[in-house]
């Protein structure tokens, strides 16, 4: 198991205050370091900042040149990424400037608020992510910049994955993100009966967690003015046999992951998460990105896993369509319905849900993807059953769901 990310959340202000980011660098490295003095790999040191239509006080054209400066001091403060936090439903021009913003800068990411508790489903914010998304995919030959952006439907603040990451408060505070799908895999590999084999899980996450949680109040002795705001225990994957969640699912005694039993292996891992002991924060659950794990990878190419059942798995999961890939011709106008549906869940069921989606120009439904990237495992363009919304579903409504009780 390893820390994906360090997250340190903070309002940098605009024009940005030096010394805000410099502290931001500081904590992160001495962070980094006692992690790893109690054992663990850190991949990665990452900022995110309140929401960039509040850091901007509303002049979202200024959002490329905001992207643009600070993509150029993370080098100097040695982060390795950054989050601007998401358009806004009571900004609606903000969601527009950020594909020049992806272009204008290296490293840096954005999300779009789909729907929240405050505002509900906004069918005009579920329209413009779809247009953030087909302009993004764009940007580069092979669809990448996409990997910048996420559609995001009822998250809170201080999630430390990207790109859903954002802060709501001035005061810093900072969380921690693990890629853990290997605890997984080894729980599930032995001979044991299947409660056995789950409580071995959450013993491990609640061991690794509370040392995580020890490290970090340590950590907040010596910066007093940082809050900790716990662990997003996501069982993240990397593209290996070892560390794939897909592998887990198999390993549970789902044939193909994509096959009808994975919805039920995704809801057991799921629970196993929030049945650990550890401070919880962002998704903490099963997540299930396409392109990051080798075996979902590999199952999207055979066409046993498709859009649908990533879907569906949403619904128990915890962080719902991550780096999915898609045909290049895909319009905005067949991406929405799909947004919709994700939002949906997120209302429906009060749950956090994000949609990466990555139409990749050039490409059609069951092409190869070709990309080099070391997170990333190459699969085929998966097919979306999906057309234009009539009305009165495909409107400029904002649609009110109860939770279900």
């Amino acid at each position: 198991m390893k820390i994906r990310s360090i997250t340190y959340f903070c309002n940098p202000s605009f024009p940005l205050e030096e010394s805000v980011l410099r502290k931001a660098g500081e904590f992160l490295a001495n962070a980094k370091s006692a992690y790893e003095a109690a054992g663990y790999e850190v991949q990665t040191t990452r900022m995110a900042t309140i929401p960039f239509p509040k850091l901007l006080n509303g002049k979202v054209e200024q959002t490329p040149l905001l992207a643009e400066k600070l993509s150029g001091i993370l080098k100097q403060i040695g982060l390795a990424y950054a989050a601007l936090g998401p358009a806004l439903i009571e900004f609606p021009e903000s969601y527009a400037v950020i594909p020049e913003a992806i272009s204008a800068s290296e490293n840096i990411f954005f999300g779009g608020v789909m729907a929240d508790k405050a505002n509900g489903i906004s069918m005009k914010a579920v329209k413009a992510c779809a247009e953030v998304i087909q302009r993004a995919s764009t940007l580069q030959p092979n669809g990448f910049a996409n990997l910048n952006f996420a559609a995001l439907a009822n998250v809170k603040a201080n999630a430390p994955f990207f790109p859903a990451a954002y802060h709501d408060a001035d005061e810093p505070a900072f969380a921690v993100a693990v890629e853990s799908a290997d605890l997984a895999i080894n729980a599930f590999s032995g001979g044991e009966t299947l409660d056995v084999q789950r409580s071995t899980l959450i013993a491990e996450i609640t061991k690794h967690g509370q040392t995580i949680a020890k490290v970090a109040q340590l950590i907040t002795r010596n910066s007093e003015l940082v809050t900790f705001r716990g662990i997003d225990f996501s069982l993240a994957p990397f593209p290996d046999d070892a560390h794939s969640l897909g592998g887990a699912v198999e390993a549970m005694g789902v044939t193909k992951i994509g096959l009808h039993g994975s919805l039920a292996a995704a809801a057991i891992l799921t629970e196993a998460v929030d049945r650990a002991d550890f401070p919880h924060t962002g998704f903490s659950g099963f997540m299930q990105p396409v392109l990051e794990d080798l075996v979902l990878a590999k199952r999207a190419a055979e066409g046993v896993l498709t859009v649908k059942d990533a879907l569906l798995y949403s619904a128990v999961c915890g962080t719902g369509l991550d780096t999915v890939p898609l045909a290049g011709d895909v319009t905005a106008e067949q991406l929405t319905p799909l947004l919709l549906d994700l939002s949906a869940l997120a209302m429906r069921l009060d749950k956090p849900l994000t949609a990466r989606l990555m139409p990749i120009p050039g490409k059609q439904a069951g092409d190869v993807t070709e990309f080099d990237f070391g997170f990333f495992a190459n699969s085929r363009v998966m097919a979306l059953e999906s057309a234009p919304l009539n009305l009165p579903l495909g409107g400029d409504e904002t649609l009110h769901l109860n939770v279900k009780r």
